[in-house]
């Protein structure tokens, strides 16, 4: 079915000060200065664009001086591929030289600039990236990318296995811009190519296919995309391992809003703790990316162990514990499964914490309470600490100054 286009969102690109200043500026004199890729592409789908790029018949050196005339900083940022990042007026451009493949090897291009914009536009991967736009309002289509986005639908450029081959990341985002730009199936050349040329995704760093596994994982489509990548063979391959859909979508649906994408790759993704540990190594995750997904294992370990049905008592426990937001999530991608079971003032409970109504426990002691009973400095801090701790989430995890001074007096008794 084919949609409207919104036109008008699209000239409202030229009315953004900085942005107009800076086509100005680098119009005429024999050059030309487009906006190109997603701001032309999301302004006609009329959703936000908030970083906008163009593409130019100037080269390099030539545009660092013409921003320098025009009062604008200019950043080399990529000037070896002919990227320049201009900033007018507080607000960065990324501004491109006209290019022309040479040679590619499927990861990285040799490319030599030049001053065709049709050529230019043909060595992009999807033809609704491949859009550009005038000062004068004059919007450029070569590759049929206007059909597409009225169909929405994400089509390679030319031949598809052929793209794939230059940069084989496309098929990672031939995905990610399904999940986030198409409607019903996937198309099936591309679909089809990105399936023959998979074994190409082996020679990428685990970074690039980390960085667009994420993009995906939050993308508007995303559950649909999954089942498509699980049906093609994809998914288990992007994470080593078994996937859980069902927690996904469940997961999904709680936190569409504003979406956390480490979140979504644990509740895909993690079963035990194993898994976060072997996510970490295969898509090169972050320390702290890690310290989450084994938080949510953890987490996940413990309510599937929970005999009883958890009550108000139990979910204080639970976020001192183990933190609002794990004990959310976690609960979000468990729930309508058969454990654990919530009682009606479990959920009124976590309603409170939620919203702030009741803030969230705090362990009452600290190391400097122990050093100033005469403990030394050392090891034995940190052990009678997690002596304490335990007695405290026992006990329900009281914060009142007349408790932790007994439940202090007890542990240093005790030991």
């Amino acid at each position: 079915m084919s949609e409207r286009l919104d036109h008008k969102a699209l000239l409202g690109l030229l009315e953004r000060p900085q942005l107009r200043r800076l086509l100005e500026a680098f119009n005429g004199k024999d050059e030309e200065t487009r906006i190109v890729g997603g701001a032309v592409r999301n302004a006609l789908l009329g959703r936000a664009v908030t970083e906008v790029d163009c593409t130019t018949t100037m080269l390099p050196e030539t545009l660092v001086k013409c921003a320098d005339e025009a009062g604008f900083k200019s950043v080399p940022t990529g000037i070896e591929h002919g990227t320049v990042t201009v900033i007018v007026d507080g607000e960065p451009f990324e501004v491109t030289t006209l290019r022309v493949d040479v040679e590619t090897n499927g990861r990285q291009a040799i490319v030599h600039f030049g001053r065709d914009f049709v050529l230019d536009a043909r060595r992009r991967d999807f033809t609704i990236n491949a859009l550009s736009l005038g000062i004068d309002g004059q919007l450029y289509d070569y590759t049929n990318g206007i059909a597409d986005l009225q169909a929405r639908r994400v089509r390679f450029i030319g031949d598809a296995r052929m793209r794939i081959r230059e940069d084989f990341l496309r098929i990672m985002r031939f995905f990610r811009f399904h999940a986030e730009y198409a409607q019903g199936e996937p198309d099936p050349e591309g679909l089809a190519a990105s399936g023959e040329e998979r074994q190409g995704l082996s020679i990428l760093s685990k970074e690039r296919i980390r960085h667009e596994l994420l993009r995906l994982l939050v993308a508007h489509r995303a559950e649909e995309t999954l089942g498509v990548l699980a049906r093609h063979g994809f998914l288990t391959w992007l994470l080593a391992g078994a996937a859980e859909l069902g927690r996904f979508s469940r997961l999904a649906a709680y936190g569409k809003d504003q979406p956390v994408p480490i979140w979504r790759l644990a509740a895909l993704g993690v079963m035990v703790e194993e898994d976060a540990d072997r996510l970490r190594e295969h898509l090169r995750l972050s320390n702290d990316e890690h310290r989450r997904l084994a938080a949510y294992a953890r987490l996940l370990a413990a309510l599937k162990a929970w005999s009883l049905p958890l009550d108000a008592n139990a979910i204080r426990r639970l976020l001192a514990d183990h933190g609002i937001e794990t004990l959310s999530v976690v609960l979000a991608a468990l729930d309508g499964e058969p454990s654990p079971v919530l009682k009606k003032q479990a959920c009124e409970a976590l309603d409170l914490y939620r919203s702030g109504a009741e803030p969230v426990p705090v362990f009452p002691l600290r190391g400097a309470d122990l050093v100033a009973r005469g403990v030394p400095k050392g090891p034995r801090i940190g052990e009678i600490l997690g002596l304490a701790r335990q007695a405290w989430l026992a006990e329900g995890c009281r914060t009142d100054k007349d408790y932790a001074k007994d439940l202090l007096e007890r542990i240093l008794a005790e030991t």
